[in-house]
């Protein structure tokens, strides 16, 4: 609903209620309307994952994210490739800024050698960001570790689900990095957690500290064989989750990462965003 007709619902509906209280008051009996209760806040900022847009150019992912009111954005290589100079890197940052997107992370960045971790850490810094969503092999997290005290950066390791042997769930991502530099944690895929027989609102309470990122997804099944839905549709309880992302304060960005129909995902991406901002107006 558009800001447009909420008003017009909102102020029709008052005066529903002002004509109810002033017949109650004729009537003298007492109004049974109860005040309502404080709208919840929303901490929590919304964002698009880049690999949604996997298929698409970042001028029609920006076109898609000015439609759908979406403002931050995880930067993936194909839109902003690792070889960018300055110079291009400033022009991508202004195209965003036309669309009132910030560009608040790059990654995930897969990384299986030291080199291959200099390099994005030196590609985050030319890029302006201060998170790199991360996946390295578990035998290079004690050099993440030299390179965030390095650079001051957070590095959020994205977890997969059962589909790779590496960070399958927030747990394992706990247990990896709980004894390394605070500022290594993790992006929780609520979708990929599930789908490892995880239960994401429990991780998010129990792991809050280390969760620097959040993909949001829906998924029809708690096992490997669930797949991608729109929100709303499947199995993760929304509501429950963004309850949790306000008791645990949580501040960070909420990344729609929209892995259903991929060479035409637009009706499920807007239909999972209304979804997503509709619950969190009222959980």
């Amino acid at each position: 609903m558009n800001n447009t007709r909420r008003k017009f619902f909102k102020q029709g509906l008052a005066g529903a209620l002002l004509v109810g209280t002033a017949s109650f008051a004729r009537a003298g009996i007492t109004d049974p309307v109860k005040p309502k209760a404080p709208k919840a806040t929303n901490p929590f900022r919304l964002g698009m994952a880049g690999y949604t847009f996997v298929n698409f150019d970042i001028d029609k992912t920006l076109d898609i994210m000015e439609k759908l009111d979406v403002h931050y954005l995880c930067i993936k290589d194909f839109h902003l490739p690792f070889t960018s100079t300055d110079e291009q890197i400033a022009a991508f940052h202004a195209k965003l800024a036309a669309k009132k997107v910030t560009g608040y992370a790059v990654g995930p960045i897969y990384m299986k050698s030291e080199a291959e971790i200099d390099n994005a850490f030196a590609y985050a810094k030319r890029v302006g960001v201060k998170t790199i969503v991360g996946v390295p092999n578990y035998e290079l997290l004690p050099y993440v570790d030299k390179k965030v005290k390095e650079y001051n950066f957070n590095y959020a390791i994205h977890l997969h689900g059962p589909d790779i042997a590496t960070y399958p769930d927030a747990t394992d991502v706990w247990n990896h990095t709980h004894m390394l530099d605070p500022r290594i944690g993790m992006c929780l895929d609520v979708g990929h957690d599930l789908r490892n027989g995880c239960d994401p609102v429990a991780d998010l309470k129990k792991y809050h500290t280390r969760v620097f990122d959040v993909h949001i997804k829906d998924v029809t099944e708690a096992s490997k064989a669930g797949r991608g839905i729109e929100i709303g549709r499947g199995k993760i309880d929304f509501p429950a989750l963004i309850r949790m992302l306000r008791e645990v304060n949580y501040t960070g960005v909420c990344s729609l990462e929209y892995e259903k129909d991929m060479k035409d995902p637009f009706l499920g991406i807007a239909e999972s965003i209304g979804y997503f901002k509709a619950v969190s107006d009222i959980a």
